[in-house]
């Protein structure tokens, strides 16, 4: 008996070093064939959101600085391949690359899936983009690391691989704004109705966002350099990460001169109200639905019924789901005939959407920034718009000390605005959208660009202990066990 729990003892001791040894040879390779290009973590290229958008606008900025530095996308979308990638830019985006970025498929995308973990999802997705992080650097290891989609957790083992990180932040994973939230006991998507009623449960939930924060802080403080999209997100990235010299703050892009070009004139038969976000519960749907059919029933009888159209992506079957529940409730409120669904729409589809409304709706809490929003005042669609974070804080402002739009927060302040659109003159309406195109102008494409490069142009030109393009180390070619086939893909 003793021998078997000694041999059993060997043998297990034996396993765990040829693990540990495993992964150091596979750091090893990896900072042996580290190429001059950017990774660009970015697991889901087919959300169609305002992270998708950001993705090909910074993929073109680093092309267009570099031209001859390649862009690799790590992606767990298996149909996507370089042509097709670079068509849906153009296509969804209207963002025209120099050329096809190459592509590197990852099989463990489901480590980062919300469905994966029912319960503490913010710590399993964490620790999951870990497992996936691992996988996308063995199989393809850049000189720079460029997270686009929030994986703090990835940093140090970008760091491990020898990568220099860069981080685009929408938004901080945790913010002392859902810390308060639990402490406080409100009930929100991110924060279940059992437990906001629950003390204990609150408390352990205080106890959890707690130690995940200081794990946050630690990861985040990996990055070599971290833009942020918004003075909130930058106020909470600042006090998270704690490494404030390393901070820009690089407005989204947005698609101000296409929509710009759009006449203010807009049609009042029937007056259209847009929405565009993507089908998921921060998002805050119902609300719209709700202040929308509260403003039907008080729109006096001479005053034309709005129509609302809902237009956004559905990224899995949770948003499918989603999405009919919204139809369900517009029936159920008795405005489906007032009510239109556009569900993963082609860029030029949304700009027709955009050109024929005279509002735009947002409604979630502490949206970080707000494209749609910047996107309804350049398309002269006046904004309403959460009262909160990104609309609040950098968005719908005064302009020239004219008002740009309208704030709100319940039901009832969305229903009041709503009205208030439709009752104004023509003149009060062009006036107020030409205040808020002219505020979202600062906003633009074009200013993502000059911004973005301006922020990475430090890093890939300096020189530094692990290099850069120009000055700096060397990095040896040795080839490794993967290679590309005629279509840029990463293959084993």
């Amino acid at each position: 008996m003793t021998n078997w729990l000694v041999l059993s003892v060997v043998i297990a001791i034996t396993v765990i070093i040829a693990q540990a040894v495993g992964l150091v040879l596979m750091v090893i390779n990896g900072w042996r064939n580290r190429k001059k290009a950017v990774g660009v973590f970015h697991p889901y290229t087919n959300d169609g959101g305002g992270g998708e958008r950001v993705l090909w606008c910074a993929v073109k900025a680093i092309q267009d600085e570099n031209p001859n530095l390649d862009c690799f996308i790590y992606t767990g979308d298996h149909d996507a391949s370089p042509d097709s990638l670079n068509g849906r830019a153009l296509d969804r985006f209207g963002v025209k690359l120099i050329h096809p970025p190459k592509v590197v498929h990852l099989n463990r995308r489901k480590w980062v899936e919300e469905t994966t973990y029912p319960r503490f999802t913010m710590i399993g997705q964490s620790f999951g983009s870990i497992c996936l992080a691992w996988e996308a650097l063995c199989k393809y290891t850049p000189l720079y690391y460029f997270d686009t989609s929030g994986y703090a957790f990835t940093y140090p083992v970008a760091r491990l691989f020898g990568c220099k990180v860069i981080s685009y932040t929408h938004y901080p994973t945790i913010s002392l704004d859902m810390l308060s939230r639990v402490r406080g006991r409100s009930s929100m998507y991110n924060n279940d109705s059992l437990i906001a009623k629950s003390a204990i449960l609150s408390w352990f939930k205080v106890i959890y966002y707690t130690l995940f924060s200081w794990m946050y802080s630690m990861v985040g403080s990996c990055a070599h350099l971290a833009m942020v999209n918004s003075s909130w997100t930058q106020s909470h990235i600042e006090k998270l990460w704690g490494i404030r010299a390393r901070i820009r703050r690089v407005y989204p892009p947005c698609d101000t001169s296409r929509l710009q070009a759009l006449p203010l004139e807009k049609s009042m038969k029937p007056p259209k109200i847009v929405s565009v976000a993507q089908f998921r519960p921060e998002k805050a749907h119902p609300l719209q639905l709700e202040a929308f059919a509260v403003a039907i029933r008080k729109l006096d009888q001479d005053l034309p019924r709005p129509k609302l159209q809902l237009v956004g992506s559905c990224r899995n079957e949770a948003d499918e789901k989603r999405l009919q529940n919204l139809k369900d409730l517009a029936i159920k409120l008795n405005v489906d005939d007032h009510v239109e669904f556009h569900k993963n729409v082609l860029y030029s589809d949304l700009v027709r959407l955009l050109g024929g409304a005279v509002a735009g709706i947002h409604s979630m809490t502490d949206e970080h920034f707000g494209i749609s929003v910047v996107e309804y005042m350049a398309a002269g669609a006046i904004p309403i718009a959460h009262n909160s974070a990104g609309p609040r804080m950098d968005i719908v402002l005064p302009e020239d000390g004219n008002q740009t739009g309208f704030l709100a927060q319940s039901v009832e302040e969305y229903a009041e605005a709503i009205i208030e659109v439709i009752k104004m003159t023509e003149n009060e309406r062009l006036e107020m959208a030409a205040a808020a195109r002219k505020r979202a102008s600062m906003f633009s494409e074009q200013r993502f660009y000059e911004d973005f490069k301006a922020a990475v142009r430090p890093i890939f030109y300096d020189g530094g202990e692990e290099g850069g393009l120009i000055k700096g180390k060397t990095i040896r070619n040795w080839s490794n066990m993967y290679s590309f086939d005629n279509n840029m893909t990463v293959k084993r």
